[in-house]
């Protein structure tokens, strides 16, 4: 199994010290973040996509280039790349520009995007952002694989014979599809034979479950070999201690002020204790032992041999971040790691 740290890069106070960092500060924490994850032996470091409150994660080529020169073995993810609302060609030129400053470290997760402030923003309706998200698709990744591109759609100008530079390191590169509630990211996975990568944070496994097996289905129905299926998923929280009554002693608080937070937003929450939030989440908070055998039984319905964890440390000091990445790589990734096969191009 391969493990990530991931940022959508909010921009809140702290849930603890009710503290916010300076817009400067929040993105340069998450670089030192990716620089801790590196140094700590994580495989890959994701940035998320976004473009509206609390969010200051428009711009992910930008900050993962940044990445890219303070690192250089670990694996760089998008997390994910709003193609439903970005111009394919544009995208694809910052992208492959960046492939080349990583050196061929990055990895690309899309999707369609969530929020109706940034659909707005970029004159995007629910009825035609799945269709842009699979035209866009469509002509980014021919430009990734083709010299010369002669291409026509719905939402762009049309293309003859168009050269686009630079041409980037990795021809092809490999594209997950991040999928939540919906089946169009599944079917897209499918069609082209890429990778799935489940959001897997908001609510019990059922849902997440069902979507995964109807991505295996649907893989199986366009003619590709079963056990080339690979599947990521997230996890809605995690904090590790040595004991699960200190890792629920610290965690509560970080609990308590995000349902707060939900409650004052009128959002109704999905699960209302800290001890229901971790039985029937994906959260992982606990000891090693609890943790490991969690992520097991998730396995047991997902197949997945990707894992990815949250990047940030909100509620905590920086030394209880470092401490429970340090405890995870030395008591739960090996264990994981021994026991659920990586996948077969990240060995």
């Amino acid at each position: 199994m391969k493990f990530l740290l991931i940022t959508l890069i909010t921009h809140t106070a702290d849930p603890v010290t009710g503290i916010q960092a300076s817009t400067r500060d929040r993105l340069r924490a998450v670089v030192d973040n990716a620089v801790l994850a590196e140094e700590l032996g994580f495989d890959g470091f994701g940035v998320g996509e976004r473009h509206e409150r609390p969010f200051i994660s428009s711009s992910p080529p930008v900050v993962l280039s940044h990445i890219a020169a303070r690192t250089s073995r670990i694996r760089l993810f998008t997390a994910v790349t709003t193609l439903s609302l970005l111009d394919p060609v544009r995208a694809y030129e910052d992208y492959a520009t960046l492939d080349n400053l990583a050196d061929g470290r990055l990895e690309l997760i899309i999707g369609k995007g969530n929020g109706s402030a940034q659909r707005e923003l970029f004159h995007v309706t629910p009825k035609d952002q799945w269709a842009r998200n699979a035209e866009g698709y469509e002509l980014f990744r021919r430009l990734w694989r083709e010299d010369r591109v002669t291409w026509s759609g719905r939402f762009r100008p049309p293309l003859v014979d168009a050269e686009v530079w630079p041409k980037p390191v990795q021809r092809p590169i490999r594209v997950w599809h991040g999928s939540a509630t919906s089946r169009d990211s599944v079917e897209l996975a499918a069609k082209w034979g890429d990778p799935l990568f489940s959001a897997n944070v908001t609510n019990p496994i059922e849902p997440y479950a069902d979507l995964i097996a109807h991505y295996r289905e649907r893989w199986a129905h366009y003619g590709h070999k079963p056990a080339d299926a690979i599947v990521g998923a997230g996890t809605a929280g995690y904090y590790a201690a040595k004991t699960s009554q200190e890792a629920l002693e610290t965690y509560r608080p970080i609990f308590e002020a995000r349902l707060n937070l939900s409650l004052r937003l009128g959002v109704e929450p999905v699960f209302e204790s800290l001890e229901d939030f971790v039985a029937r989440s994906s959260a992982l908070v606990g000891s090693p032992e609890q943790i490991v055998d969690k992520v097991g039984r998730y396995h047991e319905r997902f197949g997945h041999q990707v894992l990815h964890i949250s990047a940030d440390g909100e509620g905590l000091t920086g030394a209880q971040h470092r401490a429970t990445l340090e405890l995870f790589q030395a008591e739960i990734a090996p264990v994981l790691s021994k026991t659920i096969p990586d996948p077969h191009w990240l060995g």
